[in-house]
């Protein structure tokens, strides 16, 4: 999703800092993007480190001036992460690690930036399931996107009359290798959820920044602490 993300905003003109912990795939992606007449830098960061987030930011900073998007999309889903009689503790604090204390951190070095010029838009990744119960549970990623969802509210409220929004996106089940990996290796498995999407398919991740774009746009200003389901119609299904 965040490769897609990137390549997106770059084709929409955007110049885009991409802050990714994993070099290789990082400046593969800063590859494809500059192959397809985009502008791109890539800056290894870990987001689940404060130091790292406050070196990149400021890296970006130095580069490109302070920022008109954050778009925080980096998030993990262990396959260790069960339901909270069975999680071990060390699986819960590194969800909250990246899931949580990375927004804190990103928006925590950006937002000073933001606030000099007067303007910004966050933009961050929640997820359906925050708003669902499911009978295999994830807790503590389901309550990591749950915290993220109230975080958004607050910075959209806190920041809005300095100029800067802040909204949310709450994918549905998004095709992607995280995805795959977990639940849609078995042809039965995929069936049973396929069977709950109103929409008869799993999402794309160009599905959700279709939306983000939006959101980064002059035509949201007036979108402030929305928590938006890009998801197919599966919260709204009964059955």
């Amino acid at each position: 999703m965040g490769r897609t993300a990137a390549r997106m905003f770059a084709a929409e003109g955007a110049t885009v800092g991409i802050l990714e912990i994993d070099e290789g795939s990082g400046q593969q992606t800063v590859s494809t993007i500059q192959q397809e007449g985009g502008r791109a830098k890539l800056i290894v960061c870990d987001v689940g480190d404060e130091e790292s987030v406050k070196n990149a930011v400021q890296m970006a900073v130095q580069q490109y001036g302070p920022p008109d998007v954050l778009y925080n999309n980096a998030g993990i889903m262990p396959a260790e992460d069960h339901s909270v009689i069975d999680t071990e503790e060390a699986v819960w604090d590194r969800v909250f690690q990246i899931n949580v204390k990375g927004i804190y951190f990103m928006c925590k070095h950006t937002i000073p930036h933001m606030l000099s010029k007067g303007s910004g838009s966050i933009i961050n990744i929640a997820s359906f399931v925050a708003s669902m119960g499911c009978s295999v549970p994830q807790d503590a990623y389901t309550a990591s996107k749950g915290a993220v969802m109230a975080m958004t509210k607050s910075l959209a409220i806190q920041f809005r009359p300095q100029g800067i929004r802040c909204n949310a996106i709450c994918p549905g089940p998004i095709e992607t290798p995280l995805l795959t990996e977990w639940l849609l290796k078995d042809e039965a498995a995929r069936q049973i959820r396929l069977r709950r999407q109103p929409s008869g398919r799993f999402g794309k991740a160009e599905d959700i920044v279709h939306c983000a774009i939006y959101l980064a746009s002059d035509e949201s200003d007036w979108t402030n602490g929305s928590i938006i389901p890009i998801d197919g119609g599966i919260t709204s299904n009964y059955f």
